[in-house]
């Protein structure tokens, strides 16, 4: 089974939610192998917290970055490289027992991790299976099909969008456009908890599973 890969159309559009959600429906595991910035707490440990199941296993970052940044300029700042070889030498050990590995990227497809290296990069290595995740707000039309021409442009396998929020109802129109279909829409709450997370989990389990 290709691993799923949580990416965005940008930053702060609920990814790290998406994620537990995707990771409950599927009783996967979870691996953000890059983290910049953790003051507030870790992503791994978020999704630890929102999770219902005891199938999951959280799997440790390859790269634990302070400073809230884009990974690059972090590493930079902590006098380091992030370095492709040692992700996927990281993926490459990863146990088999689960059917599923949930991935969570940082940013958008085009946020670099090194100098030459993005991303978009590290999904064709990773040989992974796409779930985008669109936030409603004034410019995510023009920010989701952005993300999804670099994905054709790549021949990206795309299992299709998870729109998160409202704003106006233009998801159908977003699907239509960009040709990848929706997989589901988790509403807008102020605090999510885990029974939340276990409720949406339950509501989008069977088309993720169907496009999977």
């Amino acid at each position: 089974m290709k691993p799923i890969f949580i990416t965005g159309i940008g930053t702060d559009v609920g990814k790290t939610l998406v994620s537990a959600i995707v990771t409950e429906a599927l009783q996967a595991d979870y691996w953000k192998p890059i983290q910049a910035g953790f003051d507030q707490g870790t992503d791994a440990n978020y999704v630890r917290s929102m999770l219902s199941n005891t199938q999951s296993r959280i799997v440790s970052e390859v790269y634990m970055l302070r400073m809230p940044a884009s990974p690059h300029i972090a590493a930079r700042e902590e006098k380091m490289t992030i370095q492709k070889e040692r992700i996927l030498a990281a993926y490459q050990q990863l146990s088999n027992e689960n059917d599923y590995l949930v991935i969570e990227g940082a940013g958008g497809l085009l946020v670099p991790l090194a100098d030459d290296y993005f991303v978009a990069d590290l999904i064709r290595n990773l040989e992974a299976r796409v779930v985008i995740v669109s936030r409603n707000y004034l410019g995510s039309i023009n920010h989701s099909l952005l993300t999804a021409k670099v994905l054709k442009d790549m021949g990206a396998d795309v299992a299709g969008w998870i729109f998160n929020d409202q704003y106006l109802q233009y998801e159908e129109e977003i699907v239509q456009w960009s040709g990848y279909p929706r997989i589901g829409s988790i509403p807008r709450v102020d605090l999510p908890d885990r029974s939340f997370v276990q409720e949406q989990a339950r509501r989008i389990a069977p088309a993720l599973k169907q496009m999977l």
